[in-house]
């Protein structure tokens, strides 16, 4: 790329990465607490939420030319900070230079966010659940619908770097982007704070929707996503009962005859018919 009528000298992957460990060791003298974005493979995302993020991401055509770069950057360790706060991302990308990105993100509308909970009133029992996105399809759906769910449409969002890439994206706010659904694997919380609402009104119509089951589940077990009875805590179907319970109960239920009752109706019909 042309730099002020000249191309930029070429600067290695090792040079960048030893001059944005400089700059930031300056900053946490400073009292940066410094979060680098940093993977645990070549998978940028792997929990539902992380997933969610970049599958919505991945959805703005306009930007799609640039994304690849982003994740090549995320991917290689470039996002060397990265902090959410409500409505906003501000990070340092590693490029030629250490570069600051700030994306600002519109909160949720309250009427959408009424909404959502509405739809959701019942689906979603347990906070943790929630934030480990064990819910029903139809719940996921709901809150993953791009301009009426809880993911951004590209118009809600604002984004700057101080490099010199005249591109509306450029590969350091992609990969900054990307590097916010690898940090929703660990803190799917921060999605919430980032559109500014709060998780605990998705729980708020639970009373209203299916019933809870109050039984404990067993200790180390994992619950399917596909199971619903796992998903909701819903007992389904009782257990088949034994037939000797059965059995035991019918005969409880039944009156008890007198002792000699069946021997005296015999008499007495035999007595009326010697009449």
């Amino acid at each position: 790329m042309a730099y002020w009528g000249q191309w930029r000298p070429y600067v290695s992957q090792a040079e960048r990465r030893r001059r944005a460990a400089a700059e930031m060791a300056k900053l946490k003298k400073r009292g940066h607490p410094a979060a680098p974005v940093e993977l645990r493979s070549r998978t940028i995302a792997s929990t539902f939420w992380g997933k969610a993020w970049c599958d919505n991401l991945e959805g703005y055509g306009d930007y799609a030319n640039r994304l690849p770069r982003g994740r090549t950057y995320v991917r290689n360790g470039s996002v060397v900070d990265l902090q959410v706060a409500p409505g906003a991302v501000n990070a340092r990308v590693s490029g030629s230079d250490l570069y600051k990105v700030k994306v600002d993100i519109e909160p949720v509308p309250k009427l959408r966010w009424k909404a959502i909970c509405k739809a959701c009133a019942g689906g979603i029992d347990s906070l943790v659940e929630l934030l480990q996105g064990r819910f029903s399809k139809g719940v996921m759906e709901r809150i993953c619908r791009q301009r009426t769910g809880l993911f951004p449409a590209p118009e809600e969002i604002r984004f700057s770097c101080s490099c010199p890439d005249w591109a509306s994206m450029c590969k350091h706010v992609a990969a900054v982007l990307y590097g916010v659904g690898s940090r929703l694997d660990d803190q799917p919380e921060l999605l919430f704070r980032l559109r500014k609402v709060d998780e605990k009104d998705l729980l708020a119509g639970t009373a209203k929707g299916l019933p809870i089951s109050r039984k404990k589940p067993a200790a180390g077990k994992v619950l399917d996503t596909a199971d619903l009875s796992g998903i909701f805590g819903l007992e389904l179907a009782g257990a088949a009962e034994p037939e000797h319970t059965k059995a035991g109960r019918t005969s409880a239920l039944k009156p008890a005859r007198k002792p000699g009752a069946k021997k005296a109706r015999g008499k007495g019909k035999r007595a009326a018919r010697t009449e």
